[in-house]
């Protein structure tokens, strides 16, 4: 086209548009004002100009080419073209070619722009011209025409419209107020919490909903307007414009409105002048002045920023942009810039920025209730008809009512109901359209109409638009971002708003903007699910659950809150109709993409949630309607289901709901200082899952409850309501009165903390009856005063439901009963009946708690008139009030007409002493108290009863141990008997007399068994007036009158009681501290109290044990006694009956003194034992007291351990028994060896003598050692940790010849330091001699072995890592010589393991005696010899004939034949982990030497060793040729099925074998076969042991057959065969025939009950051992063996480990003479069995283990143990690990070893005792055991 024509073309186009946009003016007014929003378009009513309309239209074309491009194609979309111009304008003006060469380009012809009030002048801005000066006068002139131009501009801005989310829609004028409240922290001082502004039925001007928002608070003037999105808040901040400019808010003059996300566009720096002149608007002169009159009046200024939350999100320019905005912000809300003035900010919930002050008002945004869905609809809607079907739908379809909630929603439902559903619809329609938030959205895309290509294609690209906004946080846009097409269709569907923006000074531009934020995140889940450029993982990634909570680190809040809700809004099925077309693709591609977002849905509900994001995954399954989905989330939810501190709406809880429809059990629903939306709980209505409901929040209020009670009722499975703290009054209280009698399944209803007075109180409480479920009713922390509470009490009474009703200051709580069939509501026609009749008909109890209810006196009356009408009562607590001494006197009296269970408490109510006196004597009126408690110090008054008989036995036989703690004697007078206790009472010695009184009338019917007197003032005087007075009080059973300032005197004094007063057996006095306690006939547990156990708990409840000893016991500690009061105290006690137990203690004791009690001990026949506990001696105490046999020789024994424990123990006669000394610890010395010796060498019989731990070194051993032979020694001599070194021990072994008496010595030189010799009187004993880490040098094996020879009675010395290397025992060998008799030799050294065997045999040759025993370990690394002596020489022609079957070889010939000669007469031979598997075969052929050697051989010890099957040869034919073998033992070895035969073989002719042992030895079926086969042959065999060979039922049956024909069989092992009952109860069928058997041992089988059955009909009478662990036993066959083994006396050891007693222990009757060890490990043996324990090992005087560990034993089996100890001489081992004793247990058993046990150790370890109390005691007594180890000494490895 050439330009003559293109220019005629374009002419005619310019004159065509002027006169189309004549006839739309409106219309072009609009897109004027879209696409340039600083321009206000000159249109009116009156006949177009066409120069004006040329005008804008040329405006619209210097915009740009795409500017001009969007408005072409919006022309074309909305008005009625012409096809033949619709070409042309596209053509010519579509195309940027085109464009520059369009007329008037460039131009200045064109006028300029029209000016108007609404936008900044062209101007100079602010500060660029030079300030001029003015008058005042001047100056305000100037800022009030600057003002009135502020507020004209607003007026035309904003007339005519209503603005909705910053767009001008076709919306009703009339606006509705939202719900808006006010923060707890922050409301005005004269509005109520929780009020709401903005009323549904105010008109538009109204005032009151406006001023509201600026009422004067306390803090800065700062208001912060929150709300999720959508909830109108913009809407709000041009409404208060448009009311500022309508004159309605006069008391601003200046309102200034800012929008975040405009701010967030400049680039620059700004001042304040500039944001309010720069760009907003510019004064037309003078802006200093202007600006000092606004700071002169900021009171009256209102500055308004929208979108606070979009300046902290990543906004489209840079943080540094927003941050000066945001400075300004911050200065302007605290005060820095123009202080005074108003602040008001919009914001989504979230974490608000530090700018903004705590102090700042917070208002709530909750957008419509249901009255405002139906307003709004009302004015929508303008003709009747459609109005009401909108209406009905919205009254039909609750969820879409609920969405209605959000007025951006409201509005676009509207929309679409005007669109799709009301022409001609009928109701209920919108139920299936408009299920959810994206189905609405999409209901309102469909409104669009376009063709279906067109519409793809402009919403896709629409879409990628948004998402690339989301992507980047853009949420503002510039027309570059948007491609003209698409932007038409923005403006055509009003989908875009544009505004303009400052960048910078004079320089603006046009932004574009998605209508509303959500609008842009549901075009971006439209690109998202229909584009193909996005595959199913990008998808994926944007499926996601943004918490609420703003993170500290990221303090931002993120654009895309509504996108994965979207996503999965359309993930349902019945949007993918809708996506196919929008997509272009099949229903299987878009199936595929709504599965991956549901499976990510999935995996996000797996998870543990946070209550946000809980919220969030419910808000996406409700969009994506998928059932599964639903009930998968529904089931992966917890029981407990909290949403803590974030604001919820109607949709957040209908969200929940509908989940939790889809779930099968219950939950618990906890609203923990969340802000709630008033009619939120509108969504509860018909939940039934909800089990627990519990809100608490200051924000709830009133009209929260009021919503709330109507959902209640629909609740059915709601058992517990919960509103703490919900600021609910009296109107609150009158719906929930009416709503709860219709929830009679309420089982706990708390409204703790709200603001309820007497009438709500008292209505609540009368609901009691009407809720026949309920459990709790909890009203604490409101408002009632006393008389309400006597109302409650009486309410507690008479209704029969209430057990418990505690009221403590605010508390309040019912705690009630379920209603039964036969409990009925007491009327008021009861009180007609007999006064009787209502406690008869009740079978209940109450329990009520009135404490620090400021009762009085006549409240006290009134209390006790309705108790007596009242039904029993558990516990009255009226402590805390102020009854004083009337009140308690009148409440005590009544006692005896109440029916008080168990107490009552008037502590805390002012009593005195002299009212002490008479709430004793109204108490004692009562026949069932039990303890009365008075202190005035600590103020408590308590008064305990009795059960009832009948009450007592019913609680006996629902809890009572099989085994009673309580004697039968003590159950009887339980019932009758009374404690007293009178503390603090500050009683002097003039109270005695009215004391013992009121006491002795108080005593009349009931016996007084306990009486404290303690922490008073009587002193001596007082103490003794009392002495007078203590008979008429009859038998006590515990006095205390600790802390009363006794003297020592006195303390003397108190001991005459014991003679005078029969029931008096013991004193304690501690004299420092002030106690003095009497007591009765003692039990363990009075034993434990009274003596020197670790500190307890007070209150703890110790185990009450069955009376056995009645010795009298008199404890006097804390005190300096010298000579003459000991003599005093000495004399006092010869007058007490024994037996008579004393125990003194003081810090130390002079020789003096010590001498003096020594010397009174004859004058007190009646002592038997004294203990001198803490107490420190001289060293010279244990020289006097070696010699206090001379001085009373009942002593029997005497231990002082380092000289601060010191017990002394009597016989009742004088016989001549073993006296056993100790001196541990007590730092004796050299010199003082020889007068202690002197001392003892007095004593006609010495048991024991303990000198471990002193400092006697080798120079006092030496001395001891020489005064040994003068000292009467029976039993040992303990002289470890004395620092003896190896000189004396040798020492020690050159004179062990001159003292014939010692069978024993036990050396260690380790850290443990052992040195024990043990002595016999027995005739021809030999002497064992044990030496452990001597460090035995070369020149000391001389001198060791010179010892040996001259001490002919020493048979056995062992040698235990003493250093003794190989040359050294070589040596040793050789040097010792005896002339006669036999020497044993133990050797335990490291090198044993590696050295070889020819080597150890070269060494064994040389031995100046002959080899009789032989063994070694090499693992153990220990080697065996046994010589004798003297050497003599066999018939070498005999042992050349044995020799001649042994290939000897050429290497070893002369050792084979020096050990030929030197085993000839060996008779024991063990060989334990040793390697037969060498190459050259020399070990298995010096075996086979040695056999061939040893012709009288009769021990053969092979275990554990590698045999392999040549070396088996060669073992084979040296055990042929032993003829006289008697016992083989080939345990542990690894044999194959032909080695075995072939060992099976050699033993054919072993005729004379006695003892065969081959445990753990493969025996399989014909390899046990060939064992039975030889079996037959072997009639000799006593010992049969086949441990561990698993042979089973059918070899045991097979062994049973064999039995018969061994009739010498001693022991039978068959344990760990596998055997069941089958071949148990043959095996015992054949053991009949056993007439010889003495130790069977069958554990770790399945025996059973049968198996022990048969056994117990066929025990052997001479049965020693019988061990049947973990045989599967039960009780019934455990008793039967017991029983059994009655008939057996010779039994030393029995076995039921690892057996299930049930409980119990099994029984003896008869004594078992012999018995050493009972082994009940692991029984489940619980404490009630402890008597029965205690008889059995009565009957068992040889005991010396007992094994009770892995048990359930307590303190009452430690008791009884603690008592039978002492009477177990042999004792030498208790194992109690792994019980349950406690510290109290453990004490018994530290008593029972002080009364005289001989027991080395008690094993304790892993039970319940505190790791400080087990040192305590342990330090007390080293025989309790509490470490893990047990450091008992091991018994020494040997053939």
């Amino acid at each position: 086209m050439d330009s003559e024509n293109f220019q005629v073309d374009t002419e005619n186009l310019w004159a065509w548009l002027v006169r189309l946009m004549g006839q739309n003016l409106e219309w072009l007014s609009a897109k004027v004002r879209f696409f340039i929003p600083t321009v206000d378009p000159d249109y009116s009513n009156e006949t177009p100009d066409p120069e004006v309309i040329r005008h804008q239209l040329y405006r619209l074309y210097t915009q740009g080419l795409a500017t001009w491009q969007s408005f072409i194609h919006c022309l074309c979309i909305q008005c009625d073209v012409p096809l033949e111009l619709e070409v042309p304008l596209l053509s010519i003006w579509g195309q940027r070619d085109e464009f520059s060469r369009q007329p008037g380009a460039g131009e200045e012809s064109c006028p300029g722009p029209l000016l108007h009030h609404g936008v900044k002048r062209p101007t100079e801005s602010y500060g660029s011209s030079p300030r001029r000066k003015h008058s005042r006068k001047q100056q305000i002139e100037l800022a009030k025409k600057y003002l009135k131009l502020l507020k004209t501009s607003a007026q035309q801005y904003h007339s005519g419209e209503c603005w909705v989310a910053g767009h001008t829609l076709a919306c009703p004028r009339a606006y509705i107020p939202p719900i808006l409240q006010w923060s707890r922290d922050t409301a005005p001082l004269d509005a109520q919490e929780g009020v709401k502004i903005g009323h549904p039925e105010a008109a538009d001007d109204s005032e009151a909903c406006i001023q509201d928002l600026f009422r004067t608070h306390k803090g800065p003037r700062v208001t912060v307007l929150l709300g999720k999105a959508g909830m109108g808040k913009t809407t709000l901040a041009h409404r208060l414009c448009w009311r500022w400019a309508g004159g309605q808010l006069d008391r601003f003059q200046a309102l200034f409105l800012f929008e975040f996300r405009r701010l967030n566009m400049i680039t620059h720096k700004l001042t304040l002048p500039q944001l309010l002149f720069d760009l907003y608007l510019t004064p037309e002169s003078d802006p200093d002045a202007v600006f000092q009159y606004l700071k002169e009046n900021a009171h009256q200024v209102l500055l308004i920023f929208d979108g606070l939350d979009e300046a902290l999100s990543a906004g489209s320019m840079g943080a540094d942009n927003a941050g000066s905005a945001l400075n300004l912000f911050s200065n302007l809300c605290h005060g820095t810039l123009l202080p005074g003035c108003w602040v008001m900010t919009t914001s989504r919930p979230g974490k608000l920025p530090s700018c903004v002050p705590t102090e700042a008002a917070m208002v709530y945004m909750w957008g419509f209730d249901g009255l405002r869905v139906e307003k709004y609809v009302s004015y929508f809607f303008s003709d009747v008809l459609s109005r009401e079907l909108a209406l009905a739908e919205m009254r039909t379809n609750g969820r879409l009512r609920g969405m209605c909630a959000v007025p951006a929603l409201c509005e676009i439902a509207c929309t679409c109901l005007h669109h799709h559903l009301l022409p001609g619809s009928s109701s209920g329609q919108s139920t299936a359209l408009l299920p959810t938030v994206t189905q609405l959205y999409l209901q309102m895309a469909v409104t669009f109409n376009p063709s279906e290509t067109l519409l793809a294609t402009s919403m896709l690209g629409l879409g990628n638009v948004a998402l690339r906004g989301l992507d980047t946080g853009k949420v503002i846009f510039s027309v570059e971002d948007i491609s003209p097409p698409l932007m038409a269709f923005g403006a055509v569907h009003s989908l875009l708003t544009s505004f303009s923006i400052h960048t910078y000074s004079e320089h603006q531009e046009t932004g574009y903007a998605f209508v509303h934020f959500s609008l842009q995140e549901f075009f971006a889940a439209l690109y998202l699910m229909a584009s193909d450029t996005v595959d199913k993982d990008k998808l994926a990634e944007y499926v996601t659950l943004n918490s609420q909570w703003v993170q500290r680190t990221k303090p931002k809040l993120g654009l895309s809150d509504h996108l994965p809700t979207f996503l999965a809004g359309l993930a349902s099925h019945t949007c993918r109709t809708f996506l196919c077309h929008l997509a272009q693709q099949n229903e299987a591609w878009v199936s595929s993409r709504q599965d991956a977002v549901v499976q990510v849905l999935r995996k996000l509900a797996s998870r543990k949630l946070t209550g946000p994001k809980m919220i969030k995954l419910c808000h996406c399954a409700a969009e994506t309607q998928e059932l599964e989905l639903a009930k998968f989330i529904a089931q992966s939810l917890p029981l407990q289901l909290s949403f803590h501190n974030f604001p919820l709406t109607w949709a957040d809880l209908a969200a929940v709901a509908y989940i939790l429809e889809h779930r099968a059990v219950p939950v618990h629903l906890d609203f923990d200082g969340c802000l709630l939306e008033p009619h939120c709980p509108e969504a509860l209505v018909g939940c039934r899952q909800v089990e627990n409901l519990s809100f608490k929040s200051r924000k709830c209020g009133d009209d929260f409850a009021e919503v709330l009670c109507k959902s209640l009722p629909t609740m059915g499975s709601l058992k517990m309501l919960g509103l703490t703290g919900s600021q609910i009054t009296a109107r609150g209280i009158s719906h929930l009165v009416q709503a709860l009698p219709l929830c009679s399944q309420l089982e706990e209803v708390s409204l703790y903390d709200n603001q309820l007075k007497d009438p709500e109180v008292l209505s609540l409480v009368e609901l009691l009856p009407r809720l026949p479920k309920l459990q709790k009713l909890d009203l604490s922390k409101n408002s009632f005063s006393v008389s309400t509470l006597l109302s409650l009490v009486k309410v507690a009474i008479t209704c029969p439901t209430v057990r418990k009703l505690q009221v403590r200051e605010l508390d309040l709580i019912f705690f009630l009963s379920p209603v039964t069939e036969t409990t009925t509501w007491q009327s008021g026609a009861s009180d007609k009946q007999d006064k009787d009749s209502p406690r008869k008909g009740q079978n209940r109890s109450l329990e009520l708690r009135l404490q620090e209810c400021q009762l009085r006196i006549h409240d006290a009356e009134a209390l006790m008139q309705l108790f007596q009408k009242g039904p029993r009562l558990e516990e009255v607590d009226l402590s805390g009030n102020h009854l004083e001494d009337e009140g308690c006197r009148l409440v005590a009296e009544a006692v005896s007409q109440l029916h008080i269970a168990r107490k009552l408490d008037l502590s805390d109510n002012g009593l005195s002493k002299t009212g002490v006196s008479c709430v004793l004597r109204a108490g004692s009126t009562s026949g069932t108290l039990e303890e009365l408690h008075i202190s005035l110090l600590s103020n408590t008054v308590v008064l305990t009863f009795a059960q009832e008989p009948r009450e007592q036995k019913g609680h006996c036989k629902r809890g009572a141990p099989l085994t009673s703690f309580v004697s039968p004697a003590a159950s009887e007078l339980s019932q009758s008997s009374r404690r007293i206790r009178l503390t603090h009472c500050g009683f002097l010695a003039k109270d005695i007399e009215r004391l013992c009184v009121a006491l002795r009338d108080s005593c009349q019917a009931h016996h007084l068994d306990h009486l404290d007197l303690s922490d008073n003032s009587l002193g001596d005087k007082g103490v003794a007036l009392l002495a007078q007075q203590l008979s008429g009080l009859g038998p006590l059973k515990t006095l205390n009158l600790s802390r009363n300032g006794l003297s020592l005197d006195a303390v003397i004094g108190l001991i005459r009681w014991m003679s005078s007063l029969q029931w008096l057996f013991h004193l304690d006095v501690r004299l420092e501290s002030d106690y003095i306690l009497f007591q009765g006939a003692r039990t363990s547990r009075d034993a434990l109290a009274g003596g020197q156990g670790p500190e307890f708990p007070a209150g703890a409840q110790l185990p009450e044990f069955n009376q056995r000893h009645t010795s009298r016991t008199f404890c006097l500690q804390e005190c300096q006694l010298e000579p003459l009061n000991l003599a005093c105290l000495c004399a006092t006690l010869e007058k007490c009956p024994g037996p008579l137990e004393v125990e003194l203690s003081c810090k130390t004791l002079s020789d003096e003194s010590l001498e003096t009690l020594l010397q009174h001990l004859p004058q007190l026949p009646q002592l038997s034992l004294l203990q001198l506990s803490h107490t420190v001696l001289s060293s010279r105490s244990p020289l006097l007291l070696a010699d206090i046999f001379n001085l009373c020789p009942r002593v029997r024994k005497v231990s002082l351990r380092s000289l601060c424990h010191t017990v002394l123990q009597f016989s009742s006669n004088e016989e001549q028994e073993g006296m056993c000394y100790g001196f541990p610890g007590c730092n004796l010395r050299r010199e003082h060896v020889e007068p202690l010796c002197c001392a003892l060498s007095r004593c006609k019989v010495l048991s024991q003598l303990d000198l471990t731990d002193n400092l006697l070194g080798d120079s006092g051993l030496r001395c001891l050692l020489e005064c040994l032979p003068q000292m009467r020694i029976s039993g040992w001599l303990d002289l470890g940790h004395n620092s003896i070194s190896q000189e004396g021990v040798l020492y020690m072994l050159e004179t062990l010849q001159s003292v014939p008496q010692v069978r024993e010595v036990s050396v260690s030189l380790d850290s443990e330091q052992n040195f024990r010799l043990c002595f016999s009187e027995e005739e021809g004993a030999g002497t064992m001699l044990r030496l452990r880490e001597c460090s035995f040098s070369p020149e000391h094996v001389s001198r060791l072995a010179s010892s040996l020879t001259q001490a002919p009675q020493l048979t056995e010395l062992s040698l235990t890592r003493c250093r003794l290397d190989l040359p050294q025992l070589t040596k040793l060998l050789n040097l010792v010589n005896r002339p006669a008799g036999l020497l044993g030799l133990r050797l335990e050294e490291p090198w044993l393991g590696h050295v070889s065997l020819p080597t150890l045999m070269e060494v064994c040759a040389q031995a100046s005696g002959r080899l009789t025993e032989l063994g070694i370990s090499e693992t153990q690394k220990q080697l065996w010899l046994q010589l004798e002596f003297p050497h003599q020489e066999d018939n070498s022609e005999a042992m050349a004939l044995r020799l001649a079957h042994c290939d000897l070889g050429t290497g070893h010939s002369l050792l084979m034949r020096q050990l030929a000669e030197t085993c000839a007469r060996l008779q024991k031979l063990s060989l334990s982990q040793v390697n037969f598997g060498d190459k050259d075969n020399t070990r298995p052929r010096l075996l086979q030497t040695l056999l061939l050697s040893s012709c009288k051989l009769k021990s053969f010890w092979l275990t554990s060793s590698n045999v392999s099957a040549e070396s088996l040869a060669y073992l084979a034919s040296g055990v042929e040729h032993c003829q006289h073998l008697e016992e083989l033992d080939f345990s542990n070895n690894n044999l194959s099925e032909e080695n075995i035969e072939l060992l099976m073989g050699a033993l054919q002719g072993t005729c004379r074998l006695k003892r065969l042992h081959l445990g753990h030895f493969p025996l399989e079926t014909s390899s046990l076969a060939l064992l039975i086969q030889g079996l037959s042959h072997m009639t000799l065999l006593q010992h049969l042991c086949l441990r561990h060979n698993k042979i089973g039922d059918v070899g045991t049956q097979r062994l049973a057959a064999i039995l018969p024909r061994l009739p010498g069989l001693r022991k039978l092992d068959l344990s760990g065969n596998n055997i069941g009952p089958a071949g148990g109860v043959q095996l015992a069928k054949s053991l009949t025939h056993c007439g010889c058997l003495e130790e069977i041992i069958l554990g770790n089988n399945a025996l059973g009950d049968p198996t022990a059955l048969e056994l117990a009909q066929r025990l052997p009478p001479q049965l020693r051992v019988l061990c049947l662990p973990s045989s599967n036993l039960g009780p019934e066959g455990v008793l039967c063996l017991a029983q059994a083994l009655e008939q057996c006396p010779h039994i030393e050891e029995v076995s039921f480990a690892e057996n299930n007693l049930a409980g119990g222990v099994p029984q003896f009757c008869k004594r078992l003479p012999l018995l050493k060890q009972i082994d009940l490990v692991s029984c489940k043996i619980e404490d009630q069995a402890a008597k029965h324990l205690a008889t059995n090992l009565m009957l068992c005087p040889a005991l010396e283990e007992i094994l009770l560990s892995w048990n359930l034993l307590g303190d009452e089996a430690a008791a009884e143990l603690a008592q039978v100890l002492p009477q177990l001489g042999q004792l030498k081992k208790v194992d109690l690990e792994k019980n349950r004793i406690t510290a109290c247990g453990a004490q018994l058993l530290a008593q029972g070893l002080v009364q005289g046990s001989c027991v080395p150790v008690i094993r304790l370890w892993n039970n319940p005792i505190p790791a400080d109390v087990a040192r305590n005691l342990q330090s007390q007594e080293p025989r309790l055991d509490f470490a893990f180890f047990d450091h008992q000494p091991q018994a020494l490895w040997g053939i």
